[in-house]
């Protein structure tokens, strides 16, 4: 970024006011999008050099950014500056936003486990690690079945194995087995992250694969249960792997713009929908991430295997997307929202009927005439 700032200001020497300004806006926007992006990242871990160094950046980026539109408008003759307020905005909803968040998503510091395990909840584990098909090592926690079934658990964007804990405790009680996983460039797995869950689809082929290796379940007997980010990752794994007999998805909106058609339509659609394939399309070229299978295909190619998707009371659009995801197969995806919940807050909300939910529906789906436990909580 510095050889290229220093390459424009050598350029800008020797060029016109428009040129000049041209390429200030453009090192501009291009500094203000990594600064933005990473640090916006990287700050949430703590203020580390690396942060430093994209506030630098972030820094020299809104100066030149500034600068260089400053010099394009007084370069433009007469009312061609009109233009200027109309461009801008343009500029700031179609590159600026959606390269910030596409950045973002793929810059992720992996996180921290912390200290908590399974042994903090009073229950045996082992840590494991297996590869993926592409090669990436990924960590996890797992709890042997005293049922012959079990879940894997797939956190939310950002999240670690850690943040699922207190759900496998519960599923883990009740004698599911659970693996817990740090997706990859996330915790301890490797890999780099890419927080729209685009390498969902090959983390939970390794993780299932594990799973299906383990002599304590029984064919036919693994279901996921996502957070968030997690439960996407789930439903669209899900359409393309029979082996996963149910998911749950807690919190789920859509991870690509084929999964957004819940959103509000008129101008405002328009925009969101352009700001989207930008941020998307972005996305998928800087991880190299394949993009999954829509949610709502998914669903409908995993028919009749079930889905349940829980949403939060309190978050309106969580059930807006949960009725309009059920629409691709009202008979099998099943809906329960949380009072006043808030994302991915079921369990904290309201823990015993958390259980109740997960656990009859889980029963129904891998264990049938087995019933739930409804008085039970976290």
């Amino acid at each position: 970024m510095i050889a290229v700032t220093g390459l424009g200001v050598w350029f800008t020497r020797l060029a016109g006011r428009g040129a000049r300004g041209g390429t200030a806006l453009v090192l501009g926007m291009l500094g203000t999008v990594v600064g933005v992006g990473v640090a916006g990242a990287h700050l949430e871990a703590g203020l580390g050099a690396f942060a430093v160094a994209a506030v630098i950046v972030l820094v020299t980026g809104i100066i030149l950014l500034i600068w260089g539109a400053i010099m394009l408008v007084r370069a433009m003759p007469g009312w061609w500056r009109l233009l200027a307020i109309p461009v801008a905005l343009a500029l700031l909803w179609f590159v600026l936003f959606p390269l910030a968040g596409a950045v973002f998503a793929t810059n992720r510091p992996p996180g921290t486990v912390g200290t908590a395990t399974p042994a903090s909840y009073g229950l045996v584990y082992r840590n494991v690690a297996f590869r993926t098909a592409d090669g990436v090592l990924l960590s996890a926690w797992y709890i042997p079945p005293r049922n012959g079934a079990a879940v894997l658990l797939l956190p939310g964007a950002g999240s670690t194995r850690a943040a699922v804990l207190g759900q496998g405790a519960v599923l883990a009680r009740h004698g599911y087995g659970a693996l817990l996983l740090d997706g990859r460039g996330h915790g301890r797995s490797g890999g780099h992250p890419m927080d729209f869950g685009w390498w969902g689809g090959r983390d939970i082929a390794a993780a299932v694969s594990f799973l299906d290796r383990q002599p304590a379940i029984g064919p036919g007997k693994i279901a996921l249960l996502g957070e968030s980010m997690g439960g996407e990752q789930a439903i669209a794994a899900m359409g393309t792997d029979p082996r996963i007999s149910a998911v749950v998805g807690e919190g789920v909106t859509g991870q690509q713009l084929a999964d957004h058609g819940w959103m509000m339509h008129g101008i405002t659609g328009i925009l969101d929908t352009g700001m989207e394939w930008v941020q998307y399309t972005a996305a998928g070229l800087i991880s190299g991430a394949p993009r999954p299978m829509s949610i709502a295909d998914a669903i409908h190619a995993a028919a009749p295997r079930p889905v349940l998707i829980i949403g939060g009371g309190a978050v309106t659009s969580e059930p807006i997307a949960a009725r309009w995801f059920r629409a691709a197969s009202p008979a099998t995806v099943h809906i329960w929202v949380v009072p006043h919940a808030g994302h991915t807050a079921g369990l904290a909300a309201a823990p015993q009927a958390w259980a109740a939910h997960v656990l009859s529906f889980l029963n129904t789906a891998l264990l049938p005439g087995t019933p739930a436990s409804p008085g039970t909580g976290s």
